[in-house]
């Protein structure tokens, strides 16, 4: 299966005590009530990159019972804060095996949409990928063409390019092409020409940077024990880093062993939008703490020294995510090439008294400035495991769906919906996300307070996959 975000951040909280809800919701966010706005942009347009969605901080607790939900193809309206939400699928919709969970990528990070937001896939828990065409215009969703295609569940989308998708064969390290209007699949890039794998190993993942020049996965046997990153540049050839070793190699570039004592092996990588920097998160073992970036082009390899906790997304030159250190919503931009240059995103904040959840970030609609708004899911890992019971909610943000400004003329989160996931049924249950590339849609999983039946083996609630749309 595809590449899975940590989840420490949120269980390392687990055993918290709710302390805080007696305060007010202004109290809780650190803003007074006096500050509480619903801004509106100028223009007197909703949408990217100026959403007209809520941006107070009060509670928004979950309605007694989640809202009534029809078939694949419906539409409702959160209740709470009025955004459309499209269910795509439904216990009909796996071609191979009626009633199996479908859902959103493992990685938030991922681009699972096209660039004109006219087509998307969905994962199954069989580890294959259901592509859908998409029309946005009336939120209407269908089943495309399914390739037969020896790739993983977790494709990328170009970003320059509305027909073509790229894939690792998992058979053999390859990178491939499908163009989904010809279904023509074109080879890019064999690994094994490069490097000598064990027999074992394969490629897991796959990166693109956002000019279609550079691709990167990461080569081993399994997840937490893959050992090197490995890059393609269509001009210049291939370039690894083994991160067990520490040796730097390949067809361009300087040659070595880096300089810091790091080694460790590979939980989860991905590449900025620029192709010039590798975003390494550590698997089992090995020497050091924190995660690692690596700028492509040489041997700078810099390791994440304060507030690493949590998931992050790349943009172009910048890293986003949470700190884990006074809130969970403490989110730090940083450059790439300067891990320790940190900007909190978000103002108004106060130390945390209350239980920690969890965010998974996404940025596919990141422009090259890294000024777009990041936008993100988050769950709390207590909530109800009751059928039927409601997320719970004491703060601002808790299982939402939201995004944030990154453009540092000022602090603003967008609310556009509640996730209706209890986050309970495993670790697909929990409404990890993927934000269109336009910025105006963002697809996510949710079990609706299982309400949408029971897996075909009966041990747990079913996920479905749904759209918000951001306005």
């Amino acid at each position: 299966m595809g590449t899975r975000p940590l989840l420490s951040f949120a269980m390392k909280h687990f055993l918290r005590r709710f302390t805080v809800l007696g305060l007010s919701a202004a109290a809780w966010a650190g803003q007074t009530p006096a500050t509480v706005r619903h801004d509106v942009p100028q223009s007197g347009t909703c949408g990217p990159q100026e959403y007209c969605a809520r941006t107070d901080r009060r509670v928004e607790p979950y309605p007694e019972k989640p809202p009534a939900i029809g078939p694949s193809g419906s539409i409702i309206n959160d209740p709470s804060f009025g955004s459309r939400i499209l269910r795509v699928t439904d216990s009909r919709s796996d071609p191979k095996y009626a009633g199996r969970p479908l859902f959103t990528p493992s990685s938030a990070e991922q681009n699972s949409w096209n660039k004109d937001s006219t087509m998307f896939y969905v994962t199954t828990s069989g580890g294959s990928f259901l592509p859908y065409d998409f029309d946005p215009a009336t939120m209407t969703a269908r089943p495309a063409r399914n390739p037969s295609l020896n790739w993983g569940a977790e494709p990328q989308f170009s970003f320059r390019q509305a027909n073509i998708l790229y894939g690792m064969n998992h058979r053999e390290p390859i990178f491939e092409q499908y163009d989904t209007s010809s279904g023509r699949v074109t080879e890019i890039n064999d690994a094994t020409k490069c490097v000598k794998l064990g027999s074992r190993d394969s490629g897991h993942s796959v990166t693109v940077s956002a000019d279609d020049s550079r691709f990167m996965t990461t080569l081993g046997p399994e997840q937490d024990k893959n050992y090197m990153v490995y890059v393609y540049d269509r001009t210049q050839g291939c370039r690894w880093y083994n991160t067990q070793t520490g040796e730097i190699g390949g067809q361009w570039g300087p040659k070595g062993t880096i300089s810091i004592a790091d080694r460790f092996l590979l939980h989860n990588a991905r590449m900025a939008k620029s192709g010039k920097f590798l975003y390494m998160t550590r698997g089992g073992g090995g020497i050091g703490h924190g995660w690692v970036v690596w700028e492509v082009d040489g041997m700078n390899v810099n390791v994440c020294s304060r507030g690493c906790n949590g998931h992050h997304v790349l943009g172009y030159s910048h890293i986003l995510g949470s700190s884990g250190r006074i809130h969970p919503m403490d989110v730090w931009m940083r450059p790439l090439n300067h891990l320790e240059n940190s900007t909190p995103i978000i103002g108004g904040l106060e130390p945390a008294k209350d239980f920690w959840f969890d965010s998974h970030f996404s940025w596919n609609n990141v422009d090259p400035n890294d000024s777009a708004p990041v936008c993100f899911s988050t769950y709390r890992p207590t909530n109800p495991d009751t059928a039927g019971a409601a997320p719970l909610v004491t703060g601002p943000w808790q299982n939402e769906i939201d995004c944030a400004e990154t453009d540092g003329k000022a602090s603003k989160v967008w609310r556009f919906a509640h996730t209706y996931s209890t986050a309970r049924n495993g670790f697909w249950s929990t409404p990890r996300g993927n934000v269109s590339q336009d910025g105006r849609f963002f697809m996510f999983t949710s079990d609706w307070e299982d309400q949408l039946g029971k897996t075909p083996n009966g041990d747990k609630y079913r996920t479905d996959v749904f759209i918000v749309e951001l306005k």
